[in-house]
């Protein structure tokens, strides 16, 4: 088969065509469940990231979901030394995931959830760099549109119709601390895909999530010890298995179904739903409902996808 990751002209027959653009629609809806998992980590880790260090809860989520990951991967494709093969792959990606999720809860430590989602939606667009550098993914005028019509729908809703809200906004130190992490997150997306030599990605993600494990561990240690983990408050034990089964262990498992089934800039895209996602979380957890003016913003979010969704 030869499709090319930025569209044009494909040499393959129907039949393999339909199977890829079945696919590719399989790796959008697995990108719209994790845009929705993730947003709660915003809501939810603005409340624990006061409680405890960071190295010590991500750690401790890596180990949670590695454990459920490689249940799965043995229960269902197996796990097999070969996998295993060239150790550093998943080093590589277990940092940079590391390196994401440490510093996300460092700046939540000050910064509000609207204001990291805010700075999430820079990650497509690094994606898309990313991607061509060390994929050469091109990214189409349409695709361009898209992530353009996205970013502005996304900081609509960010800044809650708020003219006056946007154009006074200054980057804080906790939305500094989280950027560098959001590099590291675009950093991924390619890499899995370059770094795939053929594995299932429930194996790909337990290899992914033991390396981070032992990295965090290492690096976190001094933390992890003088963590008091029985008087750690409830909504810090919430926070921690709400991040290790559903934005570790699931999420996990549907960024890497994704990035070997789209272009790594496509697959960021879904970014610009996470602001949207962050309010209805809000909202569930009480913390009021944002005006009917950021209706337009949603709606341009969802324009953008549809957009995605076409094949080139």
């Amino acid at each position: 088969m030869a499709l090319r990751d930025g569209g044009g002209l494909s040499t393959a027959s129907p039949a393999e065509a339909a199977g890829a653009r079945r696919q590719a629609l399989l790796g959008h809806a697995a990108m719209l469940t994790f845009s929705a998992l993730v947003a709660g980590s915003f809501s939810l880790g603005s409340m624990a990231a006061n409680e405890i260090a960071p190295a010590a809860l991500n750690a401790l989520r890596f180990l949670i979901a590695g454990a459920l990951i490689g249940t799965i991967a043995h229960a269902t494709v197996g796990l097999k030394r070969v996998q295993f093969e060239a150790p550093w792959r998943y080093a590589v990606l277990g940092g940079l995931f590391a390196i994401y999720f440490v510093l996300m809860f460092e700046g939540l430590k000050t910064a509000p959830p609207v204001s990291t989602a805010a700075v999430f939606t820079l990650t497509p667009v690094m994606s898309a760099g990313f991607g061509y550098l060390l994929l050469r993914q091109i990214t189409t005028p349409r695709m361009a549109l898209a992530l353009s019509i996205g970013a502005a729908g996304a900081l609509w809703v960010i800044f809650r119709a708020d003219l006056a809200a946007l154009l006074a906004f200054r980057v804080g130190e906790g939305e500094m601390i989280y950027f560098w992490g959001c590099v590291a997150h675009a950093i991924y997306t390619p890499m899995v895909r370059r770094l795939n030599r053929g594995e299932p990605a429930v194996v790909f993600s337990f290899g992914m999530m033991v390396a981070g494990f032992l990295i965090l561990a290492l690096w976190g240690w001094q933390d992890i010890l003088a963590t008091d983990w029985l008087s750690l408050p409830p909504i810090v034990w919430i926070t921690i298995l709400y991040t290790a089964v559903f934005a570790s262990a699931a999420t996990f498992v549907l960024l890497q179904f994704a990035a070997l089934r789209l272009p790594s800039a496509k697959v960021m895209a879904y970014t610009y739903l996470t602001p949207s996602w962050v309010i209805l979380w809000e909202i569930a957890l009480g913390r009021g409902a944002p005006p009917a003016l950021v209706l337009p913003g949603i709606a341009l979010t969802v324009l953008s996808l549809l957009l995605l969704l076409r094949a080139e």
